[in-house]
């Protein structure tokens, strides 16, 4: 994924956008705040220089973390 001075292109961002609709989703319905949403954003946003495979692993961690509640 490359970026270039905080503009993403399309592909990066319908690929950061499926990782973040993915992380979001994994949480329980009760967990499916507006906050919650917000925070997952920001996560996913500041990992995004990040490969997919480990904005993939964050949205594994964010499932675990969801289950464990």
């Amino acid at each position: 994924m490359q970026q270039y001075s905080g503009v993403y292109d399309p592909e990066d961002l319908s690929v950061l956008g499926k990782i973040f609709d993915e992380a979001f989703a994994a949480l329980p319905a009760s967990m499916q705040t507006p906050e919650n949403r917000t925070e997952i954003a920001k996560l996913v946003l500041a990992r995004a220089p990040t490969s997919e495979t480990e904005l993939a692993c964050l949205t594994n961690l964010i499932a675990a973390i969801a289950s464990a509640a």
